[in-house]
Parts: structure tokens; C-alpha cells; sequence
């Protein structure tokens, strides 16, 4: 008898396959009943049995993975450790001794009846249960294999950054002992490795995946390779899904299924590293199911539903791109999913943009000193000072260095500081929490004439947020900064003008605290330097109220304005620097100048005022530490280290310059102020 002929003698005998399926699934089973797929870690019945009309067989179908089910020769197969192609007459075998079927074996010799006592489950496959003894070879990417994935926009580098191999063997065991898959030309084998096991993936095969050796109870795919912070990270269907988004910038993971729900643990871990949780599973019916509840569970997770029909052969991101389109139609299609979260958020603060063409009516009104990095991406620089030091006029002269897209041929003025231009055309974004409309206007347009410039850039944003309640002040920020981080391709400077106007009270520790993590969590996500300007007095080397501490503790860089002992112009102290010596950077000295209708550099405080200076400043830190008390040299180190927020051998360094100069003096090795001796 032949194969084919074989073949169909069995559904004949079978009734399609139906017998062949009540036999290994049990006494429960029924057509069209849903029951969990044997062959995974199912969690939802998502899968049946049911006559296909075409072929007049029965088929088991399952909705949360499409390409796991067939007839029931694959599912005897598939139960086994047997490869529908290559075993299929092991496979006919098993069904006529299991069933008893009138018909010869292999070996043509006709079994005898023998009726199963209580036709239990088929066990899961051997070969994707945990601990199944696995071998594989790995070998150099063919240029089949790496065309394969370059169709995905994947290289090479992403394949070994992901730890993506090509197998030219695999060897495990099944039910009826060891067996192997080979790789060859049509049919390649790749393998996503891990420490103690791996993950087939043969493409071409009607078994594409499967597990050897010891598989995590959670299994993950990309969680290594993502960033500490970032933007979005996508949730996807699998592990080719995750390699072409990589491959096109973009942070993503998958775990073993669509149809495994998202754990609340994962989705708050991840909250805590990106500011976007995006679900983008296949756009077929299961996919399309299963984003719908991982939405409806996780009020902090957005899904994206790509424009596919949902075919075999087009329905993931890989065939996205795989079709021709770009990573800017992918960005449209991000942008329309972002832009429809904080539509309510942008129909309120366009009332509150500037228009340089139409302006308000006047009734209704990064950064380095002598190479000391003051204002850097992915942290907070506090400006502080009293009223009428120049503060604002201060920060607007850093404005005008991140307006020019170059270093320009003329010099601009800003006051003492380097600023690097914008040569990316990012986003630079000014809030205002106390100017009027006009007046925020007026100084905007000076900040043009600082840079020499007749127009103000498109990447250039100046917002009043006087308008709003303080409570709505921070999302506003929070979601303009996302929308115009994605419209101009990143974020050069954000100004916070009157960042104490953000919380109800300056005092209010709680409050306070969560606006400076907040702040300090967007400047990481959005790589960019925020500039917080404090409108409080500084009182000796602390700042006032729980807002300023916490900024103390946080801000990366504290610069003061204060006046001078010349009443006519203002100094720019340096207060902490977190990479660098506070006190080394000069006192800048700036002051009005009438003819050009802004504030201008006036050189620096000289070198004996600056060394005064500094010497006042670490007595006032001395006084502080030490009244009333003594502390040996490690002890007092350490708390000026943490006073002032700087590194080991800078604190040791001003503990010799507070000996040196008669602040401070020691008795049996302990450090007092020298007016207690």
C-alpha cells in the first residue's frame, strides 16, 4: 500500500481525523469545543477541532497562535517529537497501532486490537517542556540566512547583539528517542540562545518553534538590550518583531505568546524606565483580541494596530517594513497614536503658544565655564537667585546659544557661558509660569536679537502657562515635551521659568518631591538638559524650602545670581557642579546696557575677590558641619562631600583649603572651627 494511499485509508477509517483526536484528547473531547493547546503553556482555551469543508478533514485550529495546528497527522506528530515531513510514515504507523486500524504498519504486519482502557491527554511535546537534554551547533551566517533576515532591515550586528544564532544542527529527544534537524538551503535553523537552553526557529517548517534545555518560567525576549530610559518601548508578538524594530531604532521585547497575559509587575517596571508602553501584536483577529485586553487590564499601556489585512504573509511589523515602507511611515503611525492620548492636552496649551506673527496684546498679557560641564542632557541645572538679580534675562542668554544651528561667524553674547548651538534642529522649549503673554513675548523677541536672528526657528517653542491652574501645569509640560520630542526628533533645552509655581506650596515636602522626580525622570526619557529656574533667596549654601533642597539634591548644577557689591551689575556663583569643581568656575559678572536693551557680560569678579569668595563660601560649608561639634578627617570629608555634592578628592581638596586658611584646626586629630579652640 502505498503512502497516499495510506494516508487516506486512515481519514477514511477515521472519519476525516475525528477519531484520531478523540482518541488523544480523551472523553472530553468534542468538535468545536475549546480546550488549552497541549503544546504550550496555554493559559486561555483558545483552540478546537473542526471540519474543514475543502479538504473534508478535521483540523485543529488555535486562535492564540495561528501556526500551531493542522490535521491530525501534524497533532500526532507534534504530540511525538515527529516531523510531519520527514516522519510521516512513523506518524501513520503510531495512529493504526494506537486505533487498531484494519491496516499494515510499515512492516505490513497487521497489529493486534487492542483498545486503550482510558485514552488519556497526549503528553507536551519532549522537545518544549523544561529541562528537555538538547545539542546544536552553531555555524558562520550563510548569505542565504543573513538575506533571510536583511529583507527585515536585520544585519548582522543586531543578530549577535540579540544573541541570534545559525544552527546547521539540532539534536534532542522525543518519545521515541534521539533525533535531529538539519539546516540546509530551504529550510535554514536559527537559534535564540540563552544560558541553559534555546529557542528554534525554523521559518520554513510546519514546527517553526521550539524549546531545548531548561526554559525560564517567564520567558522574555529583548529585556536585556533595552536602554536604563527612553521613550517607548513596544510589547510585541515574537522574537523577529523585536529584531526589526531594533534594527530600526526602536526598544521592543516579546514573550513566548500574544495570548500570555501582561503581568502587572512587568508593566510597572516598565512604567518606571519609559514614558510610552506600546502593545503591538499581529493585526490578525487573535492579535487584534489580545491587545484589546492587554488595554483593558493596563490602564498605563497603549496599542498600536498596524495597517495590515491580517494575512499569513502580512500582518506583523517585519512584513511592514518587509513591503517597503520606511521608519518615517512607522513614526506617522506612532505619532497618530500619541497624538490622540494628549489631543485634550493640546487643544489647551495651543491657547497658550506664541505666535510671532499674531502676538498678544500688551493687557492681557547645552551649557560648559572654562570647560566645567554646567548644563548637560539628562539632567536638571537649577538657576536660582533673588527678585530683580536678572535670572530670567540670565537664562534667556542661554536661550539665544541654542537657537543657532552652527557656530556663527559673530559673537554672541551669553554672559560668560559656552553654549552649544542646536546643529540637530531639536526642540528648544521655554514654560513660563509667572510673565504675562506680552511680556514673555518681549523677551523672547530679545532673545532673538541676542542671536542675531530676524525670525524665530520652527523648533523654537515659548509658552505662558499663567493661564492654568498649577495642577495642570506639569501635564502640560509633560505632554508637550513628548509631542515636540517626536516632531523635531529630540529636545535641545527645556526652561522652567518659575519652577516653584508648579506645586502649591515650596514647603510642601511631598509635593515637592514628586515634581523634581518627575522633572529629573523627563530629562532622562527625553535625553535633554531642563533648566529650573528658582525663584527663592539662597540662604548660605543651602537652598530655601523643600522644593530647593530636593533641586539641590538632584540638579546636576546650581547657578546663583546674585548682585553685586556693585548694585549696577549681577554675578553668576556657581554653587555645585556634579562633574567638575564648583570653585573653579569664575565669578561672570553681567549688567544692563540701555543702547542694546538687554543685559551684557562685564568680565569677572578678579582673582582675589573670586578667591575670597570661595574661602567664604567653604567657611559658611565649615560652620555648618562643625558648630557645636568635632568630627575626625574621614567623618568630615565624607559630610562635606555630601554637603556639597561633589567627589572624593574635591572634598578632601577643600578640607586642606579650610585647614590652610585658619577655618577650621584640629585637636587629637579632630576637626573643630579654629574660634572653638
Amino acid at each position: 500500500m502505498g503512502r497516499n494511499e495510506k494516508r487516506e485509508r486512515i481519514l477514511e477509517m477515521t472519519d476525516g481525523g475525528r477519531q484520531v483526536f478523540a482518541y488523544y484528547l480523551g472523553p472530553d473531547f468534542k468538535v468545536k469545543r475549546k480546550f488549552r493547546n497541549p503544546f504550550y503553556e496555554d493559559t486561555k482555551a483558545s483552540c478546537h477541532v473542526t471540519l474543514d469543508p475543502r479538504s473534508n478533514k478535521y483540523i485543529l485550529y488555535d486562535f492564540g497562535d495561528p501556526d500551531c495546528g493542522g490535521d491530525c497527522f501534524w497533532f500526532v506528530g507534534m504530540a511525538n517529537g515527529l516531523d510531519p515531513k520527514r516522519d510521516f510514515g512513523q506518524i501513520m504507523d503510531k495512529i493504526i497501532r494506537d486505533l487498531s486500524l484494519p491496516l499494515g504498519t510499515g512492516n505490513d504486519v497487521m497489529p493486534m486490537a487492542v483498545t486503550p482502557p482510558s485514552r488519556p491527554k497526549p503528553k507536551r511535546a519532549k522537545a518544549k517542556t523544561p529541562g528537555v537534554p538538547c545539542d546544536y551547533t552553531t555555524q558562520p551566517w550563510p548569505k542565504h540566512e543573513l538575506a533571510y533576515w536583511g529583507r527585515y532591515g536585520i544585519s548582522e550586528e543586531i543578530l549577535d547583539k540579540y544573541n541570534v544564532a545559525s544552527l546547521s544542527i539540532y539534536s534532542s529527544v522525543g518519545e521515541h528517542g534521539p533525533y535531529s534537524y538539519y539546516s540546509h538551503v530551504k529550510s535554514p535553523m536559527f537559534g535564540y540562545l540563552r544560558d541553559g537552553f534555546v529557542k528554534i526557529y525554523r521559518p520554513y517548517e510546519n514546527v517553526r518553534f521550539q524549546f531545548g534545555g531548561e526554559k525560564p518560567v517567564e520567558y522574555s525576549f529583548g529585556m536585556e538590550q533595552l536602554p536604563s530610559h527612553g521613550d517607548i518601548v513596544f510589547i510585541t508578538g515574537g522574537e523577529k518583531d523585536v529584531l526589526t524594530l531594533a534594527a530600526h531604532g526602536f526598544n521592543a521585547i516579546c514573550f513566548n505568546s500574544e495570548t500570555k497575559p501582561l503581568s502587572e509587575s512587568t508593566i510597572a517596571m516598565l512604567k518606571l524606565r519609559f514614558r510610552h508602553i506600546i502593545v503591538m501584536y499581529d493585526a490578525d483577529q487573535t492579535g487584534i483580541e489580545w491587545m484589546k485586553r492587554a488595554e483593558e487590564e493596563h490602564e498605563d499601556v497603549l496599542t498600536l494596530q498596524l495597517p495590515l489585512p491580517g494575512t499569513k504573509s502580512s500582518k506583523d511589523i517585519s512584513d511592514f517594513f518587509a513591503e517597503g515602507r520606511t521608519v518615517e511611515d512607522f513614526h506617522r503611525l506612532v505619532m497618530d497614536l500619541l497624538e490622540s492620548v494628549y489631543a485634550d492636552s493640546m487643544m489647551l496649551i495651543k491657547t497658550c503658544e506664541l505666535d510671532a506673527k499674531h502676538p498678544p496684546i500688551r493687557s492681557q498679557a547645552v551649557i560648559t565655564a572654562q570647560d566645567v560641564p554646567i548644563g548637560t542632557y539628562d539632567n536638571l541645572l537649577c538657576v536660582t537667585g533673588g527678585e530683580g538679580t536678572g535670572k530670567s534675562n540670565f537664562v534667556s542668554s542661554l536661550l539665544s546659544g541654542t537657537l543657532l544651528e552652527r557656530t556663527p561667524d559673530y559673537q554672541v553674547d551669553t554672559l560668560g557661558f559656552d553654549v552649544a548651538p542646536n546643529v540637530e534642529r531639536k526642540a528648544v522649549l521655554l514654560f513660563d509660569t509667572e510673565q504675562s503673554g506680552y511680556q514673555l513675548f518681549k523677551n523672547s523677541d530679545m532673545t532673538m536679537r541676542r542671536a542675531g536672528l530676524q525670525d524665530w526657528p520652527d523648533f523654537y517653542h515659548s509658552f505662558y502657562l499663567t493661564p492654568l491652574s498649577r495642577s495642570k501645569r506639569l501635564q502640560v509640560i509633560r505632554d508637550a515635551m513628548d509631542r515636540f520630542h517626536h516632531l523635531h526628533g529630540g529636545i535641545h533645552l527645556v526652561v522652567i521659568d518659575g519652577v516653584a509655581d508648579l506645586v502649591k506650596s515650596a514647603n510642601d515636602e511631598k509635593e515637592s518631591v514628586a515634581i523634581i522626580e518627575e522633572l529629573y525622570r523627563l530629562a532622562a526619557i527625553y535625553h535633554t538638559c531642563i533648566i529650573c529656574v528658582l525663584h527663592l533667596v539662597p540662604n548660605g549654601y543651602k537652598l530655601r524650602g523643600h522644593i530647593g533642597s530636593e533641586l539641590q539634591r538632584k540638579a546636576a548644577a546650581i547657578l546663583s545670581i546674585e548682585k553685586d557689591d556693585n548694585p549696577t551689575r549681577s554675578v553668576v556663583k556657581t554653587m555645585k557642579v556634579r562633574d567638575g569643581n564648583p570653585l573653579a568656575v569664575p565669578m561672570f559678572l553681567f549688567k544692563w546696557d540701555t543702547e542694546k536693551r538687554m543685559h551684557v557680560s562685564d568680565g569677572q569678579k578678579t582673582d582675589e575677590e573670586w578667591k575670597q569668595s570661595k574661602l567664604d563660601r567653604l567657611e559658611t560649608v565649615a560652620k555648618e558641619l562643625l558648630k557645636g561639634k568635632s568630627l575626625n578627617y574621614t567623618d568630615f570629608w565624607s559630610a562635606v562631600k555630601e554637603k556639597m555634592d561633589v567627589g572624593d578628592r574635591t572634598a578632601k581638596e577643600y578640607v586642606s583649603i579650610m585647614y590652610k586658611n585658619g577655618i577650621v584646626t584640629t585637636t587629637n586629630k579632630m576637626y573643630h572651627l579654629k574660634n572653638t579652640e
